[in-house]
């Protein structure tokens, strides 16, 4: 298998990618074949996935305007993934000039774009880093650099926790974060379930499969179970709904049935 120019050497190019996985099913370009095969795969059960992550990023450009109109211009993206249009830092810095931004990512693929992306934009920077060990992340020399930790922050976990299982607690590293936010502070989130999807459970669960078999469990938690993460916060209104219900621009009837799969929602913390 060639290896493309932009790929770090650090990577392993025969082993599916999450991130790149979903780089494909957005239409970009940053994918090898190994991710297409995978991702293909779990498209023969759940031909909507490219719907479901459009509104996904959907929703978080929604809520990185809503964060602006209320006064907070510092964000935290954990699991950034690969750059695409309308990334958290172009939202944010469109609403308000001067907006600082740090992604965070483990796949070397995301960091190396997202690092290409930003070349210039000295208010936005990425780093290296695992959602499950916060204090790296926030003691890192980009969040140091760029955000103010006494001030209230943006922290999105948009479309990761999914892939966290409960054995690595992913209650408590959220918690841990939440913790060491400011008073004000916002937490923006989606989540996968099974609630929502327009398919029987059991031909969703073969996507699951997929991602399974590629080492990468995705971990469909119930709406409660997805509610727990906001514990702390006070929840901003609609709450945790479908995707396409939060705040929409469009009339959510108009949006794809698979839109409507899995939960979104935004907490204040207090």
């Amino acid at each position: 298998m060639e290896r493309p120019a932009w790929a770090p050497r650090s990577i392993d190019i025969s082993v599916p990618s999450v991130s790149r996985m979903y780089d494909f099913y957005l239409g970009g370009s940053h994918n090898f074949e190994v991710d297409r095969q995978a991702a293909r795969r779990a498209l023969e059960f759940m031909p909507g996935l490219p719907k479901i992550m459009q509104a996904n990023r959907a929703f978080m450009r929604r809520a990185v305007r809503f964060a602006v109109e209320e006064g907070i211009t510092q964000f935290l993206d954990i699991g950034s993934g690969i750059p695409t249009f309308g990334n958290v830092h172009e939202v944010a810095q469109r609403a308000h000039p001067g907006a600082r931004v740090v992604y965070v990512d483990h796949d070397p693929v995301a960091v190396a774009h997202s690092q290409a992306v930003l070349e210039g934009n000295d208010d936005a920077d990425v780093a290296a880093a695992d959602l499950l060990k916060p204090s790296e992340i926030l003691s890192s020399p980009q969040v140091e650099r760029l955000l103010d930790q006494n001030r209230p922050i943006a922290l999105l976990l948009v479309a990761i926790l999914h892939f966290v299982e409960d054995a690595d607690d992913p209650y408590g590293a959220v918690a841990e974060l939440r913790d060491a936010l400011a008073p004000g502070s916002l937490l923006v989130l989606t989540h996968a379930s099974y609630e929502g999807i327009p398919l029987p459970q059991g031909r969703a669960e073969g996507a699951v499969d997929v991602y399974r078999n590629i080492r990468n469990p995705l971990i469909m938690r119930s709406r409660d179970q997805i509610a727990r993460f906001f514990e702390g916060y006070d929840m901003v209104e609609p709450g945790l709904v479908p995707m396409p219900t939060w705040r929409p621009d469009t009339a959510p009837e108009d949006e794809d049935p698979y839109a409507f799969s899995g939960f979104a929602g935004v907490g204040r913390a207090a």
